[in-house]
């Protein structure tokens, strides 16, 4: 089945499938297996890819899309592409530079989503994490309005058809919507999102703006000390979502999967596991009952934890933060 039969309308008038692949991999996975696996969820049916500059694995993904198109698998418009524009490339004259780069790795023509990573920004330049002589993030200033204006005249240029955010909270979404002169909102909001963090209050937010929430880190936290208490509960294991899972003969994941569907959240789902990347496209395949999907928002817990990345933690952005974010999925490779 083809996931682009799924889409979403974004307030700019494209459509984004709703079900997406992450890319995302830990520094000590190969960027071999980015190109390998991307190349599989095309394959089986995947058509929204998700991947961003700091992930540093574009070139391979670019050349698994490339590789499907000239195989005849798909077309350039079959593949719905996001990119991110890194937090030291947050000054307006840095932005249309920042993607011109990820469409030479990608070596594509344009993407179909642009959003700004997260909301705070760092010290221009190649380091990813600038960091000073007592170890601590370098932070930038910059006015994130501007960083819009930049975004929009990309939009404009035709290297985006669509542009948005990642990692706001309602303030900062605010501060964009209310710009004077504001030409484009944002069509999404990419955050963390998973039964243990159903951020409601957000989507509620974003639904009243017509902006689309996207679910990264949907089948919960990765299990690493580094990022996420081990004592915390593993959502995949959860009794109730497994109770919910064994009643419709499916995996907690495809629960966890097709509940943030069924709410109209664009999910994506991130496996380098074949036999999982196939299994989750079953998620069109069944129908959670409303009494589930109350079930899943009453019962489980709605865990808001401290953020354990190093970006977020500074005490000057603690009401910069999204809301109640448990682990940034993006960043877990830092």
């Amino acid at each position: 089945m083809e996931t682009q039969c799924q889409r979403v309308k974004l307030n700019d008038g494209h459509f984004i499938p709703i079900l997406g692949f992450g890319t995302y991999t830990p520094e000590e996975v190969p960027k071999s297996e980015a190109l390998e696996v991307t190349r599989f969820a095309i394959e089986v049916g995947f058509r929204h890819i998700d991947s961003a500059h700091a992930y540093r694995n574009e070139e391979q993904v670019g050349q698994a899309i490339r590789s499907k198109i000239a195989d005849g698998t798909v077309k350039r418009e079959d593949i719905f592409y996001t990119s991110k524009l890194w937090s030291t490339s947050l000054q307006p004259e840095l932005v249309q530079s920042a993607l011109e780069k990820s469409l030479k790795s990608l070596q594509l023509d344009y993407v179909d989503l642009y959003l700004i990573h997260t909301p705070v920004p760092l010290k221009p330049g190649e380091e990813i994490l600038p960091t000073g002589e007592d170890g601590k993030l370098i932070l930038d200033s910059v006015d994130l309005r501007h960083t819009w204006e930049a975004l929009e005249k990309c939009k404009d240029a035709g290297l985006t058809k669509s542009i948005g955010v990642s990692n706001f909270n309602h303030k900062q979404l605010e501060k964009i919507l209310n710009k004077p002169g504001l030409k484009y909102k944002p069509v999404c909001n990419q955050v963390e999102c998973h039964p243990y963090l159903n951020q409601s209050k957000l989507l509620e937010f974003c639904k009243s703006h017509d902006i689309v929430l996207v679910a990264y880190g949907a089948l919960g936290a990765q299990r690493s000390s580094k990022w996420v208490n081990p004592n915390y509960p593993i959502l995949l294991e959860d009794p109730v979502l497994c109770a919910i899972a064994k009643k419709h003969k499916q995996t907690p994941a495809l629960v966890a999967l097709r509940y943030q569907i069924q709410r109209g959240v664009v999910v994506l789902a991130k496996s380098y596991n074949k036999k999982r990347i196939r299994e989750n496209i079953q998620v069109f395949d069944f129908e959670l009952t409303p009494e589930d999907m109350e079930t899943i928002d009453g019962d489980l817990p709605n865990l808001g934890i401290e953020p354990w990345c190093p970006i977020l933690q500074a005490d000057s952005l603690q009401s910069e933060i999204p809301e109640k974010p448990i682990f940034i999925f993006i960043l877990t490779q830092l």
